[in-house]
């Protein structure tokens, strides 16, 4: 059994370490407690280990954030993985910073990385794990806070976030949906 877990983010040395590239260090993290490495391919970098029997295709899109959809679709149909084992790791601006949300389908919420996925499949029918960013931002500078850089103090607390997304991530390839939303949803 194959699945597919994407994390959402732009490419390029003024993305990193920034909250809209929360996805790209979750993926990260998946990778680096699995020692899988990444490869620039078609669409994407790509990762490819075994997790408890099962395939797991790691991917940062190279379409930038929102054009995800077609990197997305692309690794789906060359992978041969089907929909419902697809997972979107992506920022949220209207959790609280650190608080996990997983939901087999939704709205775009306003992110314009799913709103892409969604118009490419034509359905809202996939797996996402929403990190919280929080929403501590003026009128007007929405763009400016998503594409910042994390303070020192959520800096500070990052890494266990990171930690327990990835672990979430794995739960879902091994232990299913039901499972991961009631042992994650809502955990900071």
């Amino acid at each position: 059994m194959k699945f597919l877990i994407v994390g959402l983010g732009n490419i390029g040395a003024e993305y990193v370490g920034t909250r809209h590239n929360i996805g790209f260090e979750v993926v990260d993290q998946i990778a680096e407690e699995t020692k899988a490495q990444f490869k620039n391919e078609s669409h994407g970098a790509i990762a490819e280990v075994k997790y408890r029997g099962k395939t797991i295709v790691l991917l940062k899109p190279s379409t930038l954030m929102n054009r995800s959809g077609k990197a997305i679709r692309y690794w789906l149909q060359k992978k041969k993985i089907k929909q419902e084992h697809l997972l979107v790791v992506v920022d949220d601006l209207n959790l609280d910073f650190g608080k996990l949300r997983i939901r087999s389908k939704g709205s775009d919420g306003g992110h314009n990385g799913l709103k892409d996925i969604i118009s490419m499949f034509g359905n809202q029918n996939f797996v996402r794990l929403r990190v919280g960013i929080g929403n501590d931002y003026s009128k007007g500078k929405q763009i400016n806070f998503v594409l910042g850089k994390w303070t020192d103090e959520e800096l500070n607390q990052l890494l266990p976030i990171i930690k327990k997304c990835a672990e979430a991530t794995k739960s879902f390839v091994a232990n299913g949906l039901k499972n991961t939303i009631a042992n994650y949803n809502g955990k900071v």
